[in-house]
């Protein structure tokens, strides 16, 4: 159980000890979903990367307000050139950090209201990274093999949004050749993970330069999208 708490008790900032909230969310102020967005009970985001497409089924029913960050934050090509910097095998691939440092400053404090697990993080299934209660923001991680101890990690569990509905070999396929890291900075490059403070604050510059072999979001889009009928007459 510590190992998995150290594995994946990290949202936007890497942390030295799993019970730190990390330095970058530490005033995380929670952000209501946006009236005016109307999303949809549920969509496919295609993810075209370095390694070839993957569909993601994003499923409202299943946690909402992580659904409508989703929604939000790939219809601003949020995730269009960020790597998957945390790949560790049989376990967890993580990604969500821009490339850009001045797009991760906006975002490294907005974060969403918390959500209770309605279905278990298992293969395939996608969910955000955390520190802690209350720090959800953009970063997310597919569940690489069952991981049903993520449902109730801490008291409170990663409730998962979406699950990979075509393609998961290409997921299955990512560059994990770096593993963790083991530094809040400083990390050793190419040895060992990168540090998700400096991914914050020197973007994909940092990554390509120390760690060239990750794998990357070319872009993702919502490709298909599915709404009940008494929500879209409301809308007119």
């Amino acid at each position: 159980m510590a190992r998995a708490r150290r594995l994946i008790l990290i949202a936007v900032a890497a942390v030295s000890a799993t019970s730190c909230l990390p330095a970058a969310l530490r005033g995380c102020k929670q952000e209501a979903p946006n009236p005016n967005t109307a999303v949809p009970d549920s969509f496919v985001v295609a993810f075209e990367t370095t390694r070839g497409r993957f569909d993601v089924m994003a499923r409202k029913q299943w946690a909402p307000i992580g659904t409508d960050r989703f929604y939000t934050l790939v219809r601003a090509k949020h995730y269009d050139d960020a790597r998957f910097f945390r790949v560790v095998k049989d376990f967890v691939a993580q990604f969500g950090l821009s490339g850009d440092p001045a797009v991760n400053d906006a975002w490294r404090v907005r974060c969403i209201a918390d959500e209770p697990v309605k279905h278990s993080n298992t293969r395939g299934t996608i969910a955000y990274a955390r520190g802690g209660p209350g720090t959800r923001s953009v970063q997310l991680f597919v569940n690489l093999k069952d991981n049903p101890k993520l449902d109730t990690l801490s008291g409170f569990g990663f409730p998962p949004i979406a699950e990979v509905v075509a393609g998961m070999p290409v997921v299955d396929s990512l560059y994990s050749g770096y593993g963790e890291s083991s530094a809040r900075s400083g990390p050793q490059p190419g040895r060992e993970g990168p540090s998700q403070d400096t991914i914050n604050t020197k973007g994909n510059a940092y990554l390509k330069a120390g760690w060239p072999k990750l794998d990357y979001i070319k872009t993702a889009r919502v490709v298909q999208e599915w709404r009940s009928p008494a929500r879209d007459t409301a809308r007119r």
